[in-house]
């Protein structure tokens, strides 16, 4: 077999290890906690696990670090096969669980308490940080380290049997107390958690620590290569360090690569948890939201999201990529996909006076000039029509292209039209504006070769569907959230302008619309049907805007 050619620095250390034949297969997994839902920054990793064992033949498991019953719930559990199976990608029948393999962890820890390489400790609280040193300093060895493997093993039986309160004990590795490497300083591998657990219930009061299970689970599955994010690159010492320790053969590597940070997006599950918790948002699939559920729910494909993890490639440094990226890779899908439509967000009437009263004309309209193969369809024009309030001035400056007194404009696929006169109510609002049209200019196309610089869009007035559109912008004001303070200060850094709701004028097609189908709003940007949708109240979220910022850069650079 042929193998392909590497394209980032794991897939390097994966064709060398099947050319050398250390490997004969690629086996990776990933490993979400049933804590919350998955996020952009997920995806980026169920790219990375199941696109790499996919190009080079192998498998890729799904399974659930549910170390942590505290904080686990099978509405977590749902989301994430949901998520996973929406980005395209199929674990088979592979599908785990860490609490799979809880037995199997105790029986490891019991070898390691009794070859000496592990103890029962009864420090308490902030004693554990007091002994375990800095950075600078070694730690203290605990009181307890040089118990017996027999008055260890007992008390861990004793742990496992429930006659001990959470936080009285703990099971640690006994390592090294002077190790540089904080995580190597007599870790935690088994903590009391008096807590029912989603899948064993009641059967367990003692949980193995996630820097335990994960090796382990590893191990028994047969993964190859355990891709992790840069935050575990210390914790690969004692990933290795359990493994060599439990003498287990055919190990596999532990391989870490920077994380997904991206601007103006929290990427911290336990802040995104805050802002649900505390109602900052409306839900985990809020569409202003960076899960998976929010960007499905806001309108984005799963190819766009998996051309952007394709786009931002994979590295060892830790960089923030640009939010305008992700923008770039679903507009730039969108613009050959997505029928045009016309909407109103903002709506004036206009009343062309020489329309005659009553008549209804419907006009061809071409459905997406970047692929003619979906044709055109028929919309009604008749006297009465809505147009965007800025679309008209009364004082225009310089190079001002759409309707004002002195001007004609260009209505899209219907004709042209000309100012009369203006109504107002007693506030000075404009509330109509009179107009005449040209007969001559059908389609918009001028009868004799006079230019019209500005095209408009419009509605009719008596066929319009009303509905509400919202408007989304970045759910922070500060470019990294990451450097917000704590989970308190959240709200201080929410955009207040995260979300503006319109109401609006569409097209009548619209009022057919589903929640699989995209559409591009002139001038507006490009749009999806939101699930809060009803026959008598549509709502349609905006996806992304047409302005591409990030690829008017890459074109300077």
């Amino acid at each position: 077999m042929t193998i392909p050619e590497p394209s980032n620095f794991i897939q390097d250390i994966i064709v060398s290890d099947l050319k050398s034949g250390k490997r004969k297969n690629v086996h990776t997994r990933f490993p979400p906690e049933p804590n919350g839902y998955l996020h952009i920054g997920h995806a980026k990793s169920i790219c990375l696990n199941f696109g790499t064992a996919q190009k080079y033949g192998g498998k890729t498991n799904l399974r659930f670090d549910d170390t942590n019953p505290a904080k686990e719930d099978l509405e977590y559990v749902d989301s994430i096969r949901e998520d996973v199976r929406w980005l395209g990608f199929d674990w088979e029948d592979r599908e785990f669980y860490a609490s799979d393999y809880y037995e199997k962890c105790y029986e490891f820890a019991e070898q390691l308490i009794q070859k000496g390489k592990a103890y029962v400790c009864e420090l308490k609280g902030d004693e554990v940080g007091l002994y375990r040193g800095t950075l600078t300093e070694p730690g203290t060895p605990s009181p307890w380290r040089d118990r017996t493997p027999e008055e260890n093993l007992s008390l861990f039986r004793k742990m496992r049997a429930g006659e001990f309160e959470e936080g009285d004990c703990f099971l640690r590795a006994k390592i090294d107390m002077a190790n540089p490497n904080m995580n190597m300083r007599d870790p935690a591998l088994y903590r009391i958690k008096k807590v029912s657990h989603h899948r064993t219930g009641e059967n367990w009061c003692i949980y193995p620590m996630y820097d335990f299970a994960h090796p382990i689970g590893d191990w028994i599955e047969g993964i190859t290569h355990s891709i992790c994010t840069l935050e575990f690159e210390a914790h690969r010492p004692l990933y290795d360090w359990v493994l060599l320790e439990l003498e287990l053969e055919n190990r596999p590597q532990q391989i870490e690569f920077a994380r997904l940070n991206l601007t103006y997006t929290m990427m911290s599950k336990r802040k995104l948890l805050e802002l649900v918790e505390r109602g900052l948002v409306n839900s985990w699939d809020d569409p202003r939201m960076p899960t998976v559920s929010g960007l499905r729910r806001r309108g984005y494909s799963p190819s766009s999201i998996r051309e952007f993890a394709d786009r931002i490639g994979i590295s060892k440094a830790d960089s923030m990529v640009d939010i305008q990226l992700l923008y770039f890779c679903i507009r730039e899908e969108l613009n050959k996909a997505a029928q045009r439509a016309m909407a109103v967000l903002d709506p004036v009437k206009v009343v062309i006076d020489n329309w005659e009263p009553g008549r209804v004309e419907m006009l061809k309209v071409e459905n997406n000039p970047e692929n003619p193969e979906q044709g055109s369809r028929m919309v009604p024009f008749g006297r009465k029509i809505y147009i965007e309030r800025d679309d008209f001035m009364e004082e225009p400056p310089k190079k001002y292209f759409r309707l004002h007194p002195e001007g004609e404009v260009r209505l899209k696929g219907a004709y042209f039209i000309r100012f009369a006169n203006l109504v107002k109510d007693e506030n000075g609002r404009i509330t109509e504006i009179h107009c005449t049209y040209d007969p001559d200019s059908r389609g918009g196309e001028s009868p004799d070769g006079r230019k019209v610089k500005g095209t408009i869009q419009w509605v009719s007035a008596e066929h319009a569907v009303n509905a509400e559109i919202r408007l989304f912008d970045h759910l922070f004001t500060i470019e990294n959230p990451a450097e917000i303070p704590s989970e308190e200060d959240l709200e201080n850094y929410l955009n207040p302008n995260s979300c503006e709701i319109k109401q609006a004028k569409l097209e009548p097609m619209l009022g057919a619309a589903s929640e699989t189908d995209r559409y591009q709003f002139m001038r507006l940007g490009y749009f999806c049907l939101d699930k809060d949708s009803t026959a008598e109240n549509p709502v349609f979220n905006r996806i992304v805007e047409l302005k591409d910022s990030w690829g008017k850069q890459q074109a300077k650079g």
